[in-house]
């Protein structure tokens, strides 16, 4: 996880591009995120990450473990805390960083928590057809029809789909677009949509398919290959 952001995702809107193209992007807070803590591989913990704290908070309504940690770093009361491996950007306990992690054309992944929607019935949680509404059929209309087998194995597979809890998952979406950075109001322009609710916290990371100084491929497809010399 090269370079990554806390953040918390406002709203959707459009913006147009500079060629005049209408874009739909979804809205993120991605700062100011503080310098908590830097790991270091020669140091004890063997390993390099930055932890990341994003959104102040009252030390009364946070753990004891936890207001402990932050004291012992010098920093502030905050309501989320993310540590990221590897992080590329050289930074010092304190400082604090933001939206400018990105750059306009920079593809990102998103994470997180999906809405959630409590108990739900298979036709909503996956997509199930339900049975016939004629032809005799009574009382089968959202339901899932038979789950098991008949002599063998006799019993409901592991995995089945079925009614219960719906949303409430962690889910990334991949490869998307940073269409604006706002410096002065931190807020990242993204194209497309993210998992979750307004207000909720993502996590911006720089994509792991697609990052920095990623180009699209060139497209080779209809053209033909040079005659070797001596050859037509």
């Amino acid at each position: 996880m090269p370079l990554g952001l806390l953040g918390k995702k406002l709203g959707h809107t459009r913006v147009y591009n500079a060629q005049g193209v209408l874009i739909p992007v979804t809205v993120v807070l991605a700062g100011p995120n503080r310098v908590m803590q830097v790991k270091t591989q020669a140091g004890k913990d063997g390993y390099n990450s930055v932890q990341l704290g994003f959104d102040d908070q009252k030390e009364q309504r946070l753990t004891k473990a936890l207001l402990g940690h932050i004291k012992k770093h010098n920093s502030v009361a905050v309501k989320r805390i993310k540590e990221f491996r590897d992080f590329s950007k050289e930074v010092k306990a304190g400082e604090t960083v933001g939206a400018t992690l990105f750059a306009p054309g920079d593809f990102i992944d998103a994470i997180g928590t999906t809405k959630g929607r409590g108990f739900e019935g298979v036709m909503k949680r996956h997509n199930f057809a339900g049975g016939c509404a004629t032809h005799g059929a009574k009382g089968w209309k959202r339901r899932p029809g038979a789950i098991g087998q008949r002599l063998f194995p006799g019993t409901v597979m592991k995995g089945m789909r079925m009614p219960g809890h719906m949303g409430q998952d962690t889910r990334t979406t991949q490869n998307l677009e940073v269409i604006q950075v706002r410096e002065d109001d931190n807020l990242l322009l993204i194209k497309g949509s993210i998992p979750g609710a307004e207000g909720d916290y993502v996590v911006i990371r720089e994509s792991k398919k697609r990052p920095k100084g990623w180009k699209p491929p060139v497209a080779t497809a209809g053209k033909k290959k040079a005659a070797p010399a001596g050859k037509k």
